[in-house]
């Protein structure tokens, strides 16, 4: 038979509260009892069909205000189940619960009778994932207290050795404990879960295969969805075994995860076929019948630009699929948009479509800038309707070249103007590659 804890005045649940309770009512709300944000819950988990183990009100003085902890109190794991609702803090279990019979109050989901309370114990932290727990013991079984607390309790308290004061103080630093080892454990998971980011973002965007080639290559990237690592657009760019610098960015429609794995599989067959020798029309076209297989729905497409430039780096041949055309910088203020080919449709919309190629010359020295649509889509101010558009990303190109900005810091300006003349971040995925000789 339990030893009972001396009942006190104003307990916390009244008796036609618990009577509710036992007879499957849900008990009164913590704001219906009066009870401020500082205030906690605690389910008391207790096998005494006599009724003489009660648990008082407990109140203590911290910090010059009253912590007052409201009661709850179920006779086995059933009606547990059913209590353990969020506004609950803390759970008291007692050991000797599942010490009876199978058929007892003791018995419940999981929990087989004639077991050391252990069981019990462990499926009450299944259940209670979000609450503190507390065992509770004789003093002459202290190796089973110690066991609980490896398991997963907070602490645990001898039954002979309880009073109200003691009581109220272990179930505030169990509920605080419980609060800094989950605050741990997200703090881990989401270190965690940054280096796996790292090391797929590293796994999924491009590494330049650049070696041999007398070009400096310089790249930004931003998926327009929050937290996500990749949006729909895509580049990669590499040097054959005969010298020739293949460049290539593209775009596939929407911003889902969907269309960002489209948008790796696009890039990795594009370099497999340039690597196979593939070029121009031909390479589109056969990259048009992966995207038909691998998208969702026929509603899906994709914008390309592609750019094979020759091993000399004075000529280069340029496909249009749908896509803006490149930016060619030539000394510090010549800048020209390349021509653009009309009726070259993105992949995926006309089965039978031809994209044809067109020689451009590049001189000594120049730089090649691609990009998506994301970069300029953006307003040409805050408040402003009129989007940037190529010619406007031509003149705002122009004025950094003036400035003195090349490579790295010119791509870092471009990006970071765009997003103040749009009064903020970009909602499109954007990319934007520059290729630079001389």
């Amino acid at each position: 038979m339990p030893v009972p804890v001396p009942r006190q005045r104003n307990a916390s649940v009244s008796e036609d509260s618990a009577a509710a309770a036992s007879a499957g009512g849900t008990p009164d709300a913590p704001a219906s009892s009066g009870l401020s944000d500082g205030d906690l819950t605690l389910l008391v988990i207790e096998d005494d069909p006599t009724g003489t183990f009660t648990v008082p009100e407990l109140t203590e003085s911290a910090g010059g205000t009253a912590t007052r902890v409201r009661i709850r109190t179920a006779r086995n794991l059933t009606e547990a189940e059913r209590l353990l609702t969020d506004d609950v803090h803390c759970v008291l279990l007692d050991l000797a619960l599942a010490t009876g019979s199978g058929s007892g109050p003791g018995s419940g989901p999981g929990v087989q009778g004639g077991d050391d309370g252990l069981d019990t114990l462990r499926h009450v932290l299944r259940i209670a994932t979000r609450q503190a727990v507390l065992a509770l013991t004789t003093s002459t079984d202290a190796p089973r207290a110690a066991e609980a607390v490896r398991l997963g309790a907070q602490d645990h308290l001898f039954r002979d050795e309880l009073d109200g004061r003691l009581l109220s103080r272990t179930v505030r630093y169990a509920v605080e404990r419980k609060r800094a080892d989950t605050a741990q454990m997200k703090l881990a998971e989401s270190r965690l879960r940054a280096e796996e980011n790292s090391r797929l973002e590293r796994g999924l965007l491009p590494t330049p295969l650049l070696e041999g080639a007398d070009l400096r290559f310089a790249a930004r990237y931003r998926p327009g969805r929050s937290r996500a690592l990749l949006g729909g657009d895509f580049y990669d760019t590499v040097r054959t075994p005969d010298g020739t610098v293949h460049a290539m960015i593209g775009d596939v429609c929407g911003h889902g995860p969907d269309e960002a794995a489209l948008g790796v599989e696009l890039r990795i067959a594009w370099r497999a076929l340039t690597f196979a020798g593939l070029c121009g029309d031909e390479l589109l076209a056969t990259l048009q019948r992966v995207l038909e297989h691998e998208r969702e729905s026929e509603e899906i497409f994709a914008t390309l630009c592609t750019v094979d430039i020759a091993p000399d780096g004075r000529r280069a041949g340029v496909c249009l699929a749908g896509h803006p055309a490149p930016l060619l910088i030539r000394g510090s203020q010549a800048t020209q948009l390349l021509p653009y080919q009309s009726g070259s449709p993105a992949l995926g919309l006309l089965p039978r479509a031809r994209w044809p190629r067109r020689q451009v010359e590049l001189g000594g020295a120049w730089s090649l800038m691609m990009y998506t649509d994301g970069l300029i889509e953006g307003r040409t101010g805050p408040g402003e309707k009129q989007r940037l558009g190529q010619e406007g990303l031509q003149r705002m190109i122009t004025r950094q070249l003036s400035a003195g900005l090349e490579g790295e810091a010119l791509l870092e300006s471009a990006v970071a103007r765009v997003r103040k003349l749009n009064g903020g971040e970009l909602t499109d995925d954007m990319a934007v590659l520059l290729l630079s000789r001389g």
